[in-house]
Order: structure tokens, then sequence, then C-alpha cells
């Protein structure tokens, strides 16, 4: 058995990592925009189907699944390349 140290994450991972924060870190921020629009009035009289706002209601519902099959994506390849390395370690 040999003690060698365990492979960085590759660049993909860490892209798929980065896409990931940016993404639901994004939706969330947009889900509190609204929040915080709700508050203040700025739906009254059609409010949010004007300027920016369709844009921002919409980003939560696109964002939030495509975080999801991303998080997917890079617990797969990250068992992928984990089981690469136990199967070098153990020959």
């Amino acid at each position: 058995m040999t003690n060698q140290t365990p492979q960085a994450a590759s660049r993909l991972e860490r892209i798929l990592a980065y896409m990931v924060a940016g993404v639901v870190g994004l939706s969330i921020l947009a889900f509190l925009a609204v929040i915080i629009g709700t508050a203040v009035g700025a739906g009254a009289n059609n409010g949010f189907g004007q300027g920016v706002w369709p844009l921002i209601l919409a980003l939560p519902l696109f964002g939030l699944p495509i975080g999801f099959v991303l998080i997917i994506a890079l617990m797969v390849m990250t068992g992928l390349r984990r089981a690469r390395e136990a199967r070098q370690n153990k020959e």
C-alpha cells in the first residue's frame, strides 16, 4: 500500500464548483430582491411586469434547478476521480 497524497481537484471540478456558487447565489439574491421589492411596494399596479423585474422573477425558476444539476454533475465527477485514485492506490 502506498502513501500517496490525493490529487487536487481538476480544473473542470473547480469551474463547476464556482458555477454552482454563482448560479445558486445569484438566484438567492434575486429571490431576496423580490421579497424586498414586494415589501416596499414595487409590485403594485403590475410593477413586477416592467423593467428588469421579469428577469429577476424568472432567475430563481431557472437558476436553482440548473444549480441542482451542476451539483449532481460535480458529485459524479468527484466520485469518479476518487474511485480512480482508489484503484491506483490498490495496485
